[in-house]
C-alpha cells in the first residue's frame, strides 16, 4: 500500500485495511518470510504530515502459523501489536551519526513523494517472530535416535542418549607442575 505524502490532508490520514498472506509476502524485502506463514492482515492506522515529517500510528493484527523448532510442527501464532512510526526525508539524514540510540527505533527515512505502509507493516509483524518459535515451552521435539515426535509417542533411545561426548574426559587427570 502506498501512501502519496503530498496527498496526506491537514487533519491527517485514517487508514483501516485488511490484506490477505499473499499480500504480506510480497511485501518483504527478497521475500524472507522467516518461516511464517501469514493468513490474514489487518492494519488500522493515522497517518500524519507535521512540515517535513510523516507519523504514522496504529495497530496491526496478523494470523498464521509458524513451525515449530524442536518438533518441526506447525502451531497457530497471532500478532496483536501497536506501532508507531516518525518517517524523515531523507536528505535530512546526517551521514556522520552511525550510533542508533532506542529513540532512533521508531524513525526511518524516505525519498521522494511516496512511503510504502506495507513494507512498514511487514517488518514490524516479523520482528514479532521468536528466534526459536515452539508450539509449547514443555515441547519434547524429536529423538535425535529414530526421529519420532516425542510430544505424541515414547521411545528408549533418551536414556541411550544420556551419555555426554565429554564423558570420557570426566576421569580425565593432569599432573601438576610445581
Amino acid at each position: 500500500m502506498q501512501i502519496h505524502i503530498s496527498n496526506i490532508p491537514e487533519g491527517g490520514l485514517n487508514l483501516r485495511f485488511s490484506k490477505s498472506g499473499e499480500w504480506f509476502h510480497r511485501s518483504l524485502p527478497m521475500g524472507d518470510d522467516c518461516g511464517l506463514h501469514v493468513q490474514k492482515v489487518d492494519v488500522h492506522c493515522l497517518v500524519e504530515k507535521v512540515l517535513k515529517n510523516v507519523s504514522i500510528k496504529g495497530r496491526i493484527g496478523a494470523e498464521g502459523g509458524l513451525e515449530c523448532c524442536r518438533c518441526l510442527e506447525r502451531f497457530d501464532f497471532s500478532v496483536d501489536i501497536d506501532f508507531k512510526y516518525v518517517l524523515i526525508p531523507d536528505e535530512e539524514l546526517d551521514e556522520n551519526e552511525l550510533e542508533l540510540t532506542h529513540e532512533d527505533m521508531e524513525y526511518d527515512h524516505y525519498k521522494g513523494d511516496v512511503i510504502d505502509l506495507g513494507q512498514l507493516v511487514a517488518e514490524q509483524i516479523i520482528l514479532e517472530v521468536p528466534i526459536k518459535p515452539l508450539c509449547n515451552d514443555s515441547c519434547g521435539g524429536l529423538c535425535p535416535a529414530c526421529g519420532i515426535n516425542l510430544n505424541r509417542e515414547k521411545c528408549d533411545h533418551k536414556a541411550q542418549q544420556e551419555s555426554s561426548p565429554f564423558a570420557a574426559l570426566k576421569n580425565f587427570k593432569m599432573k601438576k607442575e610445581r
